[in-house]
């Protein structure tokens, strides 16, 4: 089995994890600043970040993970003027908007929210450091991070520092243009509620400040992963890579993990940004409404981490086009699952949710030479720098398997008595239930997907499906010339077509028919 590598940005390169399976592994991730609803794009670096605690945590590793909260920034600030609120009070609700979109998509590995009000201080602490060291210097209630101070200012993103400066007129406050904020001085106008006290003046620090207090103070000097969007690695990871060496005197990461963005194009097939600005946002609350949390986080790990998740075409302003195409495409492919557990439950008459699966990694044995073939390959894919992409392919593989078995042994025949079969179809469910824990996906198909509560519905849906079956049986034998039974059977279609245009799909299986919505 090979050895887990990752790719790190700062060296370019695919390097053999730092740390061995038993020992403990720190990872911080640049959370969200809390002044809208969060839309799909918020919930990428979650999800890509919660599937590796989960592989490392399966693979031994004691990981304690880290995701901050901004809560007092330039845009909050704006956002609760235009509201007519406060900034705390904006905080608070859109905090608790992150953190509900995380748990439908069942992200459930973060340890510690830590919110940027609760370490201010600190903060402060840091500043008043770096000052002193000479790598800050205060400026008329502001004080900024002294970059030509910072001999390998860069190294993340790879440019010259001095090339930041071309086209650019000095002036001001700062001592060069490529020097950042630590502390924001107060602004005529703003609201106390943002003005905090330090040595410098009354204001707020800065965004990139934030980041180390909280990153050092909670997990130690040097960070084993530090993870985050790919538009955050400059400014803002240069940023706090600079200030927090320049602090420590230590490595600040030993791997630093950056994942891909959204892709959209418009109606017209051109590229397109998500952006508020232009109102092609998508946020998680809307995009449930179509699909489960499951499926979201699936097509999220449909696509390699570092690499841009294409969401396809979108004509986002018209009503008939509610989610993206390639969204939609994927929603699809998803249901094969789901799918996967009815005839599981079909099959084995019991709960889905009451399988019991391995939940760390250790040396294996199956029944069925392929399932080892499944599960190593599975490994490989993940000790391949996370490749979720890869994963998904194996556990299709798995699934597309298991049914042909069930086909070909008529496993949901109540009449068929094939212990075998059973037995690697029971094999083969444990192995599928495994690699979807380590991925965070549940299959889990929502109690009420249909309005009218979850007791109304079944009820109706079973008085349905009995009269229905009761006409097919009506119907057979099914000769020719007898109209009679022909219009029995020709209703038994009614319903199906009838049902299908509310977006429930039955299934004729030999063990009954099932239904789901979609």
């Amino acid at each position: 089995m090979a050895k887990l590598h990752v790719y790190s940005t700062l060296t370019r390169k695919k390097e053999p994890f730092p740390k061995a399976p038993g020992e403990a592994v720190t990872m911080y991730v640049c959370g969200p600043t809390v002044y809208k609803p969060s839309h799909i794009g918020h919930m990428v670096g979650p999800v890509v970040f919660d599937t590796v605690k989960r592989y490392l945590t399966y693979l031994g590793f004691k990981v304690t993970w880290v995701v901050n909260i901004t809560d007092v920034d330039d845009k909050l600030i704006e956002r609760a003027g235009q509201l007519k609120t406060t900034v705390p009070e904006l905080a608070e609700r859109m905090t608790q908007d992150y953190l509900g979109c995380l748990q439908s998509l069942n992200v459930t590995g973060v340890d510690h929210f830590p919110r940027a009000t609760q370490h201010i201080p600190g903060m402060i602490e840091v500043i008043d450091a770096l000052i002193a060291k000479g790598h800050a210097y205060a400026a008329d209630g502001d004080v900024y991070f002294d970059v030509a101070k910072d001999a390998d200012y860069g190294k993340l993103c790879g440019f010259d520092p001095t090339a930041l400066e071309q086209g650019t007129e000095k002036g001001g406050k700062k001592r060069s243009p490529s020097d950042f904020a630590l502390w924001k001085a107060a602004k005529p106008g703003e609201p106390a509620e943002v003005q905090y006290p330090s040595p410098y003046g009354p204001g707020r620090p800065g965004w990139h400040i934030e980041c180390t207090c909280m990153a050092v103070k909670m997990l130690g000097t040097t960070l084993d992963i530090h993870g985050g969007g790919l538009d955050l690695r400059f400014p803002h990871h240069e940023n706090e890579l600079a200030q927090s060496e320049s602090w420590t005197g230590a490595p600040f990461a030993k791997i630093w993990m950056h994942n891909g963005l959204l892709k959209l194009k418009d109606k017209d097939g051109n590229d397109a940004k998500m952006a508020g600005s232009i109102g092609n946002v998508l946020n998680v609350a809307d995009a449930l409404k179509r699909m489960t949390g499951d499926a979201l986080r699936f097509f999220t790990l449909g696509t390699h981490y570092r690499s841009p998740i294409d969401l396809g075409v979108w004509d986002w302003q018209n009503p008939a086009t509610p989610i993206p195409e390639n969204l939609l495409n994927s929603n699809r492919a998803y249901e094969t699952f789901p799918r996967f557990v009815e005839r599981y439950e079909l099959v084995t008459k019991a709960e889905y949710a009451d399988l019991t699966a391995p939940t760390t990694a250790g040396d294996r044995t199956f029944a069925a030479p392929d399932h080892a073939e499944f599960h190593a390959r599975f490994r490989d894919a993940m000790d391949e720098d996370f490749n979720t992409a890869a994963a998904l392919g194996v556990l299709f593989e798995l699934v597309t398997r298991s049914n042909k078995l069930v086909d070909t042994a008529r496993l949901e025949n109540p009449a068929t008595d094939d212990p075998t079969a059973n037995a690697e179809f029971l094999e083969a469910a444990v192995l599928v239930k495994e690699i979807a824990g380590v991925l965070g996906l549940t299959f889990a198909v929502p109690e009420a997907k249909l309005a009218g509560g979850d007791e109304l519905v079944a009820g109706l849906m079973q008085l349905l499906l009995d009269l229905r079956g009761n006409l097919r049986l009506m119907a057979k034998p099914l000769p020719k010339g007898d109209a009679l039974k022909q219009e029995l059977f020709a209703q038994t279609d009614v319903i199906r077509q009838r049902l299908a245009a509310l977006n429930v799909t039955l299934e004729d299986r030999p063990g009954g028919t099932t239904w789901r919505v979609g």
